[in-house]
């Protein structure tokens, strides 16, 4: 790293410019979250398919996260930040516009509409090469409140909807996409110093497979950002059901959410510089667990209900920031987007299957209860087997599986 007085304004302009871009992208890779219950009243789904509608994107955005990451090590976040928000500008144009009058269509266009979620695998490794070991935690917690976009997309719109029809929204986004790929293309740069890997694409996510540090943080993050996408893309449809809420009602607490979610992000990753990563882990899982357990028996959201969301958010969002700190910090730099992208897609699956199991069991049971215990559980059983184990053996971080 250069240590060029201008070295640091550079490094916070790159670190805000992929902010500004993994922000962008996740509001338009959660578009569709807003306008399920629209969407279900009007194609007369029921609740596993409402729930498979947003549930598509979040397992295309992470599982194409692991490619995607390793792209992003070979060339770099100034071609592949304008690259992938290019992209995504196609399924949000065909879904305003053409992809919204039937479930198939809509499926399709939130297959593609995923390719918005893989950006975080290409902003890790771009941040972490601009930053030093001892601020990476912090930049990359900072860096990761850019999940914010999904309260971008929580708060406007349902509201474009109303004031001006189903395209608004999916327009606006589109535009905003655009506007921001030209920007990242001419000002964007990566670090003067980035590790450049030579070896082929499989060779490189074999190698990032072998590494013990990468079936860790995926069992963690699986469960931190896995819970926070989750309730983010869930949240509106189980506060409209479970508590008789109005849609624009359960949109703007499903913010609430997701706002202090994000503000606790780089909290926990500046903790994570402060303190072992683990330490912040093992705190977060446990109000994830007991938070899970309170809301399992459908408490008054005033004020007990309210009291439990807002902890599992600021918990999950410590725990996402401690996560990707410990990613940071012991990976090998050359490895980074790699590793980034299979975590990534780790988390992203743990946020796929929970709103699938939710709309399961409510089919059956009409009750949330089961679902919210088995996250208790799950939550648990991340604390107990992965954090305190890393804990006990901080060593084998730094080895392989091998």
């Amino acid at each position: 790293m250069s240590t060029s007085p201008a070295t640091p304004r550079r490094a916070n302009l790159m670190l805000a410019l992929a902010t500004i871009g993994f922000a962008v992208n996740f509001w338009a890779w959660a578009l569709l979250s807003p306008l399920a219950a629209k969407f279900q009243a009007a194609l007369d789904l029921t609740s596993f398919q409402q729930a498979l509608l947003v549930a598509v994107p979040v397992v295309v955005g992470s599982v194409g996260r692991i490619p995607v990451g390793a792209l992003a090590d070979r060339f770099g976040g100034r071609i592949m930040f304008p690259l992938v928000s290019l992209v995504t500008i196609v399924p949000v144009l065909y879904l305003g516009l053409f992809g919204h009058d039937a479930l198939a269509s809509l499926l399709i266009g939130g297959f593609f509409l995923g390719i918005g979620g893989t950006v975080f695998a290409v902003g890790v490794p771009f941040v972490n090469a601009w930053f030093p070991p001892n601020r990476r935690g912090f930049a990359i917690g900072i860096f990761g409140a850019g999940m914010g976009g999904t309260a971008v997309s929580a708060l406007t719109t349902v509201k474009l909807v109303d004031a001006g029809g189903t395209a608004t929204p999916f327009v606006l986004t589109a535009a905003v996409l655009a506007a921001y790929a030209v920007v990242a293309w001419f000002v964007m740069r990566d670090a003067p110093d980035r590790p450049v890997p030579t070896a082929p694409l499989a060779q490189r996510l074999g190698a990032a497979l072998r590494l013990r540090i990468t079936w860790q943080a995926s069992a963690l993050y699986a469960v931190a950002f896995g819970g926070y996408v989750a309730f983010s893309v869930y949240l509106p449809a189980y506060l409209k059901t479970a508590y008789g809420l109005t849609q624009a009602d359960a949109a703007n607490r499903m913010a609430g959410f997701v706002v202090l979610a994000v503000i606790m992000r780089p909290v926990g990753g500046w903790l994570s510089d402060k303190v072992p990563a683990t330490r912040v882990l093992a705190v977060s899982l446990s109000v994830v667990a007991v938070g899970a357990l309170v809301q399992a028996f459908t408490p008054g959201l005033a004020p007990l209900g309210t009291i439990a969301f807002l902890s599992m958010a600021a918990a999950l969002g410590a725990g996402s920031g401690a996560t990707f700190a410990l990613v940071a910090q012991v990976a090998p730099a050359n490895q980074v987007g790699a590793v980034t992208g299979i975590v990534g897609a780790a988390g992203g699956l743990g946020g796929f299957v929970p709103p699938l199991v939710m709309g399961t069991i409510y089919g059956q049971f009409q009750s949330y209860a089961l679902g919210l215990a088995l996250l208790a559980v799950v939550a648990l059983a991340a604390l107990l087997l992965d954090v305190l184990s890393v804990a006990r053996r901080p060593a084998g971080l730094l080895t392989s599986n091998n």
